[in-house]
């Protein structure tokens, strides 16, 4: 890694495409923060986690499962820690095609970064990443990109043309990769080269391993120096201790439900949204089908309630498949619990609540959406409480956010002198004009801007005459006015035209720029292949990671690389 490595910190309104619950929260101590602070146990950056909640009495028999999925020698210290005691922060993401968007170890990098802080502190705490194994949106998973010289290449694992419906609404953390995999591990290696981070992604990606395994295993090789425990809680063992949640969400739909959408009317009467939407047939679980001979998981489909009636008073619920509708009552439900627990799933919402019943979590690291979810998932966290919690509402801080500004990119950043701000609000056309329009001869800028001036003035001093005497008259004049201005815009954006077609480099250079920070309009960091910066920087780009994650920057961090 670069020695000279800086960065800049930089406000959280900074990042586009933020919702207004989500910069409340970060607000902290802010008046802004006022209105979200109800819905929220505590807000950053609070510091009272560290003192982990009661262990569970299922806790021996989770850390074994946890050291039999980090069998690692690095793994050692953090899985020892947590028998003795030790508190749990938590992170997680659906587990996506070579390692996912770079946002997700911006996470895993935060949960190490927090429990540092609570051991240096004298709370002992270990990291653990939660593989959201049991999503089904096969889309969502199934492709990285990557940049390429002077574009952004895609990388999809196809569904099978015989099985593509199947796929869709499998777990994607059960598909096991097959021979399509080989070609797409080529295609990485032709466009990453060869690294230690390269080799990892072939040895973790490979036919006859799942999604599940392939991701955790990734990451466990990325943030081994930093003792990273990966957990998979999709199988029988984890459901059956954390049972007490999901039958809760089965014996008590109706209440929680209810609870769900008054708390998204409070959202809304606060100006603020509800990340989940809760319909009338809504619930907190989806039902697994069966496995066949063939597939590890049978699909997983939603489970619909329907409200308890007369002919019904115990309500039903109902699954809708290509297949046809099935129902079942609460007691059928709580059968196939009981029998095979790992065949009820939790959804979105409920998913906090049965994490940290099982994990007795200490503080949880979300990006944008997951604290949004909190807001919401608060009232079932309320109602349905862990053993020991006595009804706690786990605090949720939010990841690390940042962009990594590579050596190249930096250069031209200090050679237009532009920010980062800047850039988030230009695409690479506007960028372009900006660019050549700073790039004019002096002589030209002056005579422009002197136009300009002087040509504002002159309006404005005749549109306040022409308004004294008719208002309609002033209505008109300003019409006239903004076609005036409209052509002395013009004016600038032909010379910046001229100056462009003159150095055809600065048209490259801002889409350089935008395609390595704010490629196709969205944050670096939601769309780039993270492998993509540790096959070019090591896996030392972890360490630095954390302790950027460690600063106290509340905002976007800009990094140097």
């Amino acid at each position: 890694m670069n020695e000279l490595l800086t960065a800049d910190c930089l406000p959280k309104p900074v990042a586009p495409g933020l919702s207004r619950l989500f910069l409340d929260y970060c607000a902290g101590a802010a008046p802004a923060a006022e209105a979200a602070r109800r819905f929220y146990a505590s807000l950053p950056p609070a510091s009272g986690w560290q003192a982990r909640p009661p262990l569970p009495a299922h806790w021996p028999e989770l850390v074994g499962l946890l050291a039999e999925q980090n069998p690692a020698p690095t793994a050692a210290a953090a899985v020892e820690a947590l028998g003795k005691g030790a508190g749990a922060v938590v992170t997680g993401q659906q587990v996506g095609l070579f390692g996912g968007p770079l946002f997700t170890p911006f996470k895993a990098a935060t949960a190490v970064a927090r429990a540092r802080q609570a051991t240096a502190a004298g709370h002992p705490h270990a990291a653990i990443f939660w593989l959201a194994s049991e999503d089904h949106d096969f889309a969502e998973i199934n492709h990285v990109t990557f940049p390429a010289k002077r574009e952004l290449r895609k990388l999809v694992y196809p569904s099978s043309p015989e099985s593509s419906s199947a796929e869709a609404a499998r777990p994607v953390g059960a598909i096991v990769l097959d021979e399509r995999i080989t070609s797409l591990i080529d295609q990485a290696w032709d466009l990453l080269g060869p690294s230690d981070a390269m080799d990892a992604l072939a040895e973790a990606y490979r036919p006859g391993r799942t999604f599940a395994q392939a991701f955790g295993a990734f990451y466990s090789k990325v943030f081994a120096g930093q003792g990273l425990l990966v957990l998979d809680a999709s199988g029988r063992a984890f459901h059956r201790m954390g049972a007490p949640v999901l039958q809760a969400a089965l014996e008590r739909a109706d209440e929680l439900h209810a609870a769900l959408l008054e708390r998204n009317r409070e959202l809304e009467a606060a100006g603020y949204h509800a990340q989940v939407a809760v319909g009338a047939q809504s619930s907190l679980l989806f039902l697994i089908g069966p496995r066949t001979s063939d597939e590890a998981t049978g699909t997983r489909l939603a489970l619909k309630r329907i409200a308890p009636s007369a002919a019904e008073p115990g309500g039903l619920w109902q699954t809708v498949s290509p297949g046809g509708r099935q129902s079942f009552s609460t007691a059928d439900l709580v059968g196939i619990l009981e029998a095979e627990p790992e065949r009820i799933s939790p959804s979105a919402l409920l998913r906090p609540v049965f994490q940290d019943f099982l994990l007795s979590t200490s503080v949880t690291i979300g990006g944008p959406a997951e604290v949004a979810y909190f807001a919401q998932s608060a009232v079932l966290f309320e109602r349905i409480p862990g053993p020991g919690k006595l009804g706690r509402v786990t605090p949720i801080q939010p990841r690390f956010s940042g962009t990594l500004i590579e050596p190249a990119i930096g250069e031209l950043l200090r050679k237009h002198e532009l920010t980062l701000e800047r850039v988030f609000a230009e695409n690479p056309a506007s960028l372009a004009q900006l660019l050549a329009a700073r790039a004019m001869p002096i002589e030209g800028k002056r005579n422009l801007a002197a136009a300009g001036t002087a040509l504002d003035a002159e309006l404005k001093s005749v549109e306040e005459w022409m308004g004294q005497l008719d208002a309609g008259l002033g209505r008109s004049a300003k019409t006239a006015a903004s076609k005036m201005r409209y052509q002395m815009n013009r004016l600038r954006r032909l010379a910046a035209n001229f100056q462009l077609q003159r150095e055809a480099s600065l048209g490259l250079h801002a889409e350089a720029i935008c395609q390595a920070l704010y490629p196709g309009g969205s944050l670096q960091e939601r769309l780039l292949g993270a492998s993509f910066f540790f096959a070019r920087y090591g896996f030392e780009l972890a360490e630095e990671l954390v302790e950027q994650a460690a600063d106290s920057c509340p905002g976007h961090t800009a990094v140097w690389l």
